[in-house]
């Protein structure tokens, strides 16, 4: 019971890092070019019209609130395992 409490715990915040840092690479590698980063559509526009700044929880909030959730059933799970008599 502790371990899948730990795997749940973890593993979704390392998967939400990890889709934040390949998003932000994404718009910075275009912003390197000398680009715009729409980030509603995802693409880089070379065209240099200013696109607005969306937070990723805006864009993505199935994918953050169920990682999060996620990560607090597995808290629960990694407490109840401490918590029961061996």
């Amino acid at each position: 019971m502790l371990r899948l409490g730990l795997i749940l715990l973890v593993v979704p915040a390392l998967l939400l890092m990890g889709g934040y840092f390949y998003d932000l690479s994404l718009a910075d590698a275009c912003l390197d070019q000398g680009g715009s980063w729409n980030y509603q559509a995802a693409e880089c526009d070379a065209a240099g019209a200013d696109h607005p700044f969306v937070p990723f929880m805006v864009r993505h909030p199935l994918i953050v609130n169920g990682s999060m959730l996620l990560s607090v059933v597995g808290l629960l799970i990694c407490m109840a395992g401490l918590y029961r008599r061996r």
